[in-house]
């Protein structure tokens, strides 16, 4: 089922342990979202905290000033909803176009009928391990960014 096209812009402060970053959505509230997830590929499961916030502009400069930004990810996001899994079909801008399922699980669950779901419809788009991505959007950017100022250097 669609749930609709979501414009996302996420700020990636740098952190200690895991991800930081505030996320500003066309229509929603601002949240800042703490998250911890393996970089490798595959089936991945994160751990995660979510804040609305009422004054993003002024939460983004402390955070900026205290913890720098490591990057900005700016995405238009097609979502649907399929047997408890989001499906995120994702343009982001600068680094191309991706498709992403999460499953989303009870505190108690030990994870396998969301493994399964998440199989099958890995299955039915044809996605191999091959064309799995590692890391995050946030690593996507700044490895290209690296790499930008790498191939400009003389």
């Amino acid at each position: 089922m669609a749930a609709g096209v979501l414009t996302q812009r996420d700020t990636y402060f740098q952190a200690r342990v895991g991800r930081l970053k505030l996320r500003e959505e066309t229509d929603t509230v601002p949240r800042l979202i703490a998250y911890d997830r393996s970089d490798r590929t595959g089936t991945r499961e994160s751990r995660y905290r979510i804040v609305e916030v009422a004054q993003p502009d002024g939460l983004k400069a402390v955070l900026s000033a205290t913890l720098g930004v490591e990057a900005v990810v700016a995405k238009q996001r097609r979502l649907f909803l399929w047997r408890g899994v989001r499906i995120h079909l994702d343009e982001v801008e600068g680094i191309g176009s991706f498709i992403e399922f999460e499953a989303i699980a009870t505190v108690d669950s030990d994870l396998g009928k969301e493994r399964k779901t998440i199989e099958t419809l890995r299955s039915g788009f044809e996605i191999s391990d091959a064309d799995l991505v590692k890391g995050s959007y946030c690593d996507l950017t700044t490895d290209r960014a690296d790499a930008a100022r790498s191939a400009t250097r003389p």
